[in-house]
């Protein structure tokens, strides 16, 4: 069953002569618990379907469904409220809240929410990111990799539907990224979760299930990485 199907989704920024087509007549449909990579150029286009995937964005035309749900036939309001129970996100730049700790970071989207934190679940995420010793810390007094496992908890803790992770590795050196995607791929296998990842890197792409390539608007599919 698919969590994610995309329908004729094209984004044009501007009119006329200096029109940009940043995304063309795109179709494709990724599986409930799939980690799906997406790969491409600067100024491909992939960023783009990332935010429009996101709702942060909206389509020239077209449509995307999450889990059967047209996003773009709700209004703001309802939008908005679904984005924050079904949709994570992992960003380059963690974006985490600097004047809370490592366990106050990831409970917050919760919170926001008005719901109760599951601290049981939260123990064992703290857990499986190696963050238990980290978890009274400031996001400034962690190191790079810590603080993206940081933002990983951050999006698993309202158990998402879907992860969308935006150059996750971007500011990582070899081994803290090769330590991400490793357990972006285990909140996949572990939490059931349905993870997007765009990425520059082809070699971070084949830790994936199946890779997708956006070249001038256009996207393609390379195929699966792993059975």
């Amino acid at each position: 069953m698919n969590l994610l199907e995309i329908e004729n989704l094209s984004k044009t920024y501007g009119m006329g002569e200096t029109a940009v087509r940043a995304l063309r007549d795109v179709t494709f449909a990724v599986p409930r618990g799939e980690f799906t990579a997406i790969v491409g150029e600067s100024g491909s286009g992939k960023s783009t379907l990332l935010h429009l995937i996101g709702g942060l964005d909206t389509p020239t035309q077209g449509r995307i469904l999450i889990d059967s749900r047209d996003i773009f036939a709700m209004k703001e309001r309802a939008l908005t409220i679904f984005r924050r129970r079904n949709i994570g996100f992992v960003f380059q730049s963690f974006h985490l809240i600097p004047e809370l700790t490592v366990e106050q970071n990831m409970m917050f989207p919760v919170l926001l929410d008005y719901q109760k934190p599951d601290r049981v679940y939260l123990e064992e995420l703290l857990t499986v990111l190696n963050l238990r010793e980290r978890r009274n810390h400031l996001p400034g007094q962690l190191s790079g990799g810590q603080q993206q496992r940081a933002a990983i908890g951050r999006a698993l803790m309202t158990r998402p539907a879907l992860i969308l992770a935006d150059e996750p590795t971007g500011n990582l050196d070899t081994q803290n990224a090769d330590d991400v995607v490793s357990l972006l791929r285990e909140a996949s296998r572990k939490y059931e979760q349905t993870i997007v990842m765009i990425t520059h890197s082809r070699r971070i792409a084949q830790s994936a299930d199946r890779v997708l390539q956006v070249s001038d608007g256009v996207v393609s599919d390379l195929g699966r990485c792993r059975e």
